[in-house]
């Protein structure tokens, strides 16, 4: 199964464009309140199976982590647990950081 894929770039276009995209950060809270994207919501990969039900799994959503692992083993949990517009932000955060928006920092 292949997960979809959005570039920092892409992704800054669509958080313009798209005002009710969910953005998903399943990094631990040490690292969200170092640096995060605004608006985004940090639910820790390990959280996530307990925490289900706190999504939607018809809303169009990117999910976020430091460089892109553990965000697509978010995607691949959520489309097995039925959600249907899940991307992954490749690179991560620090992708996020260097191409699109060098205030936050990296780590």
């Amino acid at each position: 199964m292949s997960i979809k894929q959005v570039s920092a770039t892409e992704l800054k276009t669509r958080i313009q464009n798209e005002p009710h995209l969910f953005l998903l950060d399943v990094r631990e809270p040490n690292e969200f309140q170092y640096a995060s994207i605004e608006n985004s919501v940090l639910i820790p990969l390990n959280q996530i199976p307990e925490r289900l039900s706190e999504l939607d799994p018809q809303q169009e959503m990117v999910v976020i982590c430091h460089h892109g692992v553990r965000s697509s083993q978010a995607c691949m949990y959520l489309v097995h647990s039925g959600f249907t517009n899940v991307s992954n932000l490749t690179g991560g955060i620090d992708a996020w950081s260097s191409d699109c928006d060098n205030s936050v920092p990296r780590y």
